[in-house]
């Protein structure tokens, strides 16, 4: 049976139930203490408990049935016009269902469930949509990346195989680094998805340590681009994954010495905890940026004021990883131009307890 039937039997069953608790209230309360038979009298007599019995049975039945009626077509108009709003919503959940990701339900009406339940649908349906849509953009934009490697690699091969004399350690060299970047690429998308599918082992970690690390490992390359690296701060304890906030560290660290000035640069690194959130801050000297470019710099394959092309630099998933990573622990990343010129990029997690 639908639910609207089920509630409709359920109406009329309770209307019944009350109307049979009626008729017992009167027999209990009123019939018992009526003698069982008609007592003369000498004005008459008076009606026995037989008599008002037979009178009232068949009003009594007669009501009963019109009660059933009444709570079979009362329950089923009620009924329907409380399921009302369910049918749109199980409408709209067709929809998604073929692939219609831009409908909304837009219940209107009082604040009820009904109306909380459309409007967590509608909020449902709206992230729904803009995640797809990001991920459609995301695998054009990496199929793109991807084919421009690959392409560069079938190319040097072909020209390898019809002239094998043209094999020299510029034509290996080349095809070393085209195959490095396609493996960067392959492994920061990998990374990428990891950090979105939150299936990671989550540990103690301390950002203060995790930012020293990052500092020494790249302390050879800030060094070749004339740029210094100063770490400060105080502890900042979190739960997480220490591989992926590791990645996240190095990532901040690696964008901020790699857009910087050509020379005399700086990278501050900061940590600590603030209003119960661990907080890592790396802040870099550079061009000015504007606000609307900034906000561009955490979507896949964005860097500077330019997509990534092949220039070997990055892959251009620097800050959409770290953004990633950062969402996977329940935390923010904030990017803003720095005054003077540069990046400030903050992270916030959760800190422990």
């Amino acid at each position: 049976m639908s639910v609207r039937l089920r509630l409709t039997l359920s109406y009329a069953g309770f209307l019944m139930v009350a109307g049979v608790l009626l008729l017992a209230v009167v027999w209990l309360f009123l019939l018992r203490y009526v003698p069982a038979r008609a007592i003369q009298t000498i004005d008459g007599f008076i009606p026995g408990r037989d008599d008002l019995i037979r009178a009232f049975a068949p009003p009594a039945a007669w009501a009963l049935f019109f009660l059933l009626l009444f709570g079979l077509l009362g329950g089923w108009v009620l009924a329907g016009r409380m399921l009302a709003p369910l049918t749109r919503i199980t409408d709209a959940t067709r929809r998604a269902a073929n692939g219609s990701l831009s409908y909304r339900i837009e219940l209107e009406g009082r604040d009820d469930e009904f109306r909380q339940l459309a409007d967590s649908f509608d909020a449902m349906l709206a992230r729904l949509e803009a995640h797809v849509a990001e991920q459609q953009r995301f695998a054009a934009n990496a199929s793109h990346e991807l084919r421009t490697p690959l392409a560069i690699t079938q190319t040097l091969l072909e020209v390898a195989r019809n002239d094998p004399n043209s094999i020299t350690p510029e034509l290996i060299e080349r095809l070393h680094a085209v195959n490095t970047r396609a493996i960067s690429l392959t492994e920061a998308l990998l990374t990428l998805s990891r950090a979105d599918q939150r299936s990671f082992t989550r540990e103690d970690v301390d950002l203060s340590l995790l930012a020293e690390e990052a500092g020494e490992t790249l302390l050879p390359f800030a060094e070749r681009r004339g740029v210094a690296i100063q770490t400060t701060g105080d502890h900042a304890p979190t739960v997480g994954s220490r591989a992926l906030l590791l990645q996240l560290t190095t990532n901040l660290v690696h964008n901020a010495i790699l857009h910087n000035l050509a020379d005399g640069g700086i990278v501050r690194v900061d940590t600590g905890v603030r209003d119960s959130r661990a907080v890592l801050t790396v802040e870099n000297t550079g061009t000015e940026l504007s606000p609307g470019l900034v906000a561009t710099l955490t979507e896949p394959f964005q860097r500077g004021t330019e997509r990534i092309h092949t220039d070997g630099a990055s892959v251009g998933l620097g800050l959409a990883i770290v953004k990633s990573i950062a969402e996977a622990h329940d935390g923010t990343l904030t990017l803003a131009p720095r005054a003077g010129g540069g990046l400030t990029a903050r992270v916030e997690l959760p800190a422990r307890v």
